[in-house]
């Protein structure tokens, strides 16, 4: 089986004012990307990678929880077994 190169010249092409680059079906595929990336400046270059989900504050998952009707009240008494202990 050949291996295939984990790089790939590409051109850059006008949108507007600015630049851009297409990346090809099979690695948006591959990577899951699909409507926004992070664009990070490297001490190698500019890296493309994908958005990580939010992640909720204590609040917004309390929201969450209350919305869907989530009752975690018998969690309080794990807090009592003593396993920590060992």
């Amino acid at each position: 089986m050949e291996k295939q190169p984990r790089w790939k010249d590409v051109k850059l092409v006008q949108i507007g004012n600015s630049k851009g680059v297409r990346i090809p079906k099979a690695l948006l595929q591959k990577y899951g990307l699909s409507d926004s990336l992070v664009l990070e400046e490297t001490e190698q270059g500019i890296l493309l990678r994908k958005k990580q989900q939010n992640k909720f504050s204590w609040e917004e998952t309390f929201r969450a929880m209350a919305k869907e009707g989530e009752d975690w009240s018998d969690l309080d008494s794990t807090l009592l077994d003593g396993l920590e202990e060992h």
